[in-house]
């Protein structure tokens, strides 16, 4: 494992020259066994914390890596970021987005934080209006029933 030691250090000393360590406060990783206990000393030097992933959790990788593809196919390959603020604005409004309104093949067509919606009877669909509101500048769009 020296190999993959040296290369951590080297890693840090990169960011150190261009001031991003300050702003990196945790490393996730999985409880594997290849990670020595020098590489979270290595890192607790620079004083980034290491998080272990959830006890027999093996579904939460693919389950982070499907909604980092589902955030880059719908935020980021389609937009330009400008700076850091402009990157968590729009990660937060993203977030808003996929948690309240998005809909969710496993969840029935729902949002994680709304209820399921019901199916509309004959006589509220001749007179059905949807009112779109756009986000984040017309990337994200956002469609409800007008009351």
């Amino acid at each position: 494992m020296p190999g993959f030691t040296q290369a951590i250090r080297n890693l840090l000393m990169d960011l150190e020259d261009t001031g991003c360590v300050v702003r990196i406060r945790f490393l996730i990783r999985d409880r594997d066994g290849k990670y020595p206990a020098l590489i979270d000393e290595i890192l607790g030097g620079a004083r980034i914390a290491t998080i272990l992933t959830g006890v027999r959790v093996p579904r939460m990788n693919a389950i982070m890596e499907r909604w980092v593809k589902t955030l880059r196919g719908e935020l980021l390959d389609r937009t330009l970021i400008w700076n850091e603020a402009h990157l968590r604005r729009a990660l937060r409004e993203y977030e808003r987005h996929y948690n309240e309104h998005r809909t969710h093949r496993s969840l029935a067509a729902a949002a994680p934080l709304r209820s399921r919606h019901q199916p509309l009877g004959p006589d509220r669909i001749e007179r059905l209006a949807v009112l779109r509101r756009d986000r984040l500048g017309g990337v994200l769009h956002e469609y409800r029933h007008a009351a």
